[in-house]
């Protein structure tokens, strides 16, 4: 049953935050979705994703605040096995 996985990382350091994202993604089942809380829009991120795991997930992501952005990060793929 897929599940939704909540991260608040407002009140981390920013050097500990994508580590700790990263982290709680590889963790997750396909089909299972992140729902990530940020004092700032995610778009860095979000590229991030976009570089490093293409195919794999589904981005949405809203300000609700000045000081709170939740994105919701779905994931639909494993990643591509390497190829020589």
């Amino acid at each position: 049953m897929a599940k939704t996985i909540k991260l608040d990382v407002r009140e981390l350091p920013p050097y500990q935050r994508h580590p700790l994202i990263f982290e709680t993604w590889e963790a997750l089942e396909v089909g299972d979705t992140m729902e990530l809380i940020n004092d700032h829009d995610p778009r860095p991120l979000h590229y991030q994703f976009m570089m490093e795991r293409e195919g794999e997930f589904e981005w949405d992501s809203k300000e609700k605040s000045p000081l709170e952005w939740v994105a919701h990060i779905k994931k639909v793929g494993l990643p591509k096995a390497a190829t020589l």
